[in-house]
């Protein structure tokens, strides 16, 4: 498809791996911040061709991975219960709880189903009035402004049985969080541009002149990274700490001001648990006073459901770029895509699952994990 080949030309990749290779004079450590950047890099080896000392760590931008256990078991106390119907995403069914998912639930005759957007459940409560209808909302700045509409519609249409169990993340405080830990080793970042196509890029400017870290806008093909790489890498070689957008074709600096708007209208900030994170204060979203008949954990009574995470995962220090998956002594064998033991291997978004599917394994003792299990 053209408007795919563009982004992924082999002649302009080399000008781009060439040109880098010619830029980068020490080793800088970068983050990549979504997921699908993640899955781009890893699937298409981008991080295997640049040059020695550049480093690309991946950071906990998919929305499903970082989504709280206690979330996941509301969702499963919710969606059990005889008078609802329980709507998500396709990537939502299988992340594991503490003892099953949800699509074990509809397996076992609970009314789970699949929607392409949360208007699709809204209509669904038009519908079937007889029916209790969830929605569960997750993911960063990118879909809240379509659950705000839903919300919004379902208030117009005065609908009793809609509402939405929230768990809505923002990226900036992650950002910070990271920048903050005793750990962090993150020069520059690559910001996710879909989040950015909502949001613009001015809730960056203030950290970047904070900790003195460049931020490049960038977008999801070869050619994007490739190219958001270099100029994070061009910033660090010449001391510059700036804001830059290499999504330019998706991105405007103060992003979608009617998106934002029903954000606001419709959400209010909140602290927000990241699943093997903990608690990033003012990270979340939360449905406002207004609208909180909407709210599903309130609807049911499951707040105050609490969880513990399994403590063999390590999910946490991999959403956090401290760890890669092939350290995980459980990555590969008791966890792959097929009977995943942490959120990160199930989503289509997750480190781990990026770096399974490419086939890169954990080495031997003495080696460096590659491709199909080799080592360098």
């Amino acid at each position: 498809m053209k408007y795919l080949d563009e982004y992924r030309d082999p002649q302009l990749a080399r000008l781009l791996i060439d040109e880098l290779h010619r830029t980068a004079t020490r080793p800088w450590t970068l983050m990549e911040v979504c997921g699908g950047q993640t899955h781009t890099i890893v699937r298409q080896g981008i991080d295997e061709v640049l040059p020695a000392g550049i480093r690309m760590i991946h950071g906990p931008g998919c929305p499903v991975c970082v989504t709280p256990l206690e979330t996941l078991d509301r969702a499963m106390a919710i969606a059990a219960r005889p008078e609802v119907t329980f709507t998500s995403f396709g990537d939502m069914l299988r992340v594991p709880g503490s003892h099953t998912d949800l699509l074990a639930l509809k397996a076992r005759g609970a009314d789970v189903r699949v929607v392409y957007s949360p208007m699709d459940a809204v209509t669904l409560a038009q519908q079937r009035p007889d029916r209790q209808v969830v929605f569960l909302a997750v993911g960063f700045e990118t879909t809240a402004p379509a659950n705000a509409m839903a919300v919004l519609r379902a208030a117009a249409l005065g609908l009793p049985n809609f509402s939405l169990l929230v768990s809505h993340v923002l990226v900036p405080p992650a950002m910070t969080a990271i920048l903050e830990s005793a750990a962090c080793e993150v020069q520059g970042f690559l910001a996710a541009g879909h989040v950015c196509t909502v949001m613009g890029w001015t809730e960056y400017e203030p950290l970047a002149t904070r900790y003195r870290v460049p931020i490049v806008v960038t977008g999801f093909e070869p050619l994007d990274l490739l190219e958001g790489i270099l100029m994070a890498v061009r910033q660090l070689e010449q001391g510059r700490v700036e804001v830059e957008n290499q999504y330019a074709r998706a991105v405007h600096r103060t992003g979608n001001a009617p998106a934002q708007d029903a954000i606001r209208r419709v959400f209010r900030i909140t602290d927000r648990a990241w699943r093997g994170i903990g608690t990033i204060p003012s990270s979340g979203l939360e449905l406002a006073e207004k609208y909180a008949s909407f709210d599903a954990a309130r609807r049911f009574d499951v707040g105050r459901l609490t969880t513990v995470e399994d403590p063999s995962c390590i999910a946490g220090e991999i959403l956090t770029g401290q760890r890669n998956p092939t350290d995980c002594p459980a990555y590969g064998s008791r966890c792959t895509p097929r009977s995943p033991l942490g959120a990160p291997m199930v989503s289509s978004e997750g480190t781990c699952a990026a770096f399974y599917t490419a086939g890169r394994r954990a080495a031997p003792a003495g080696g460096v994990p590659v491709a199909d299990g080799a080592t360098r």
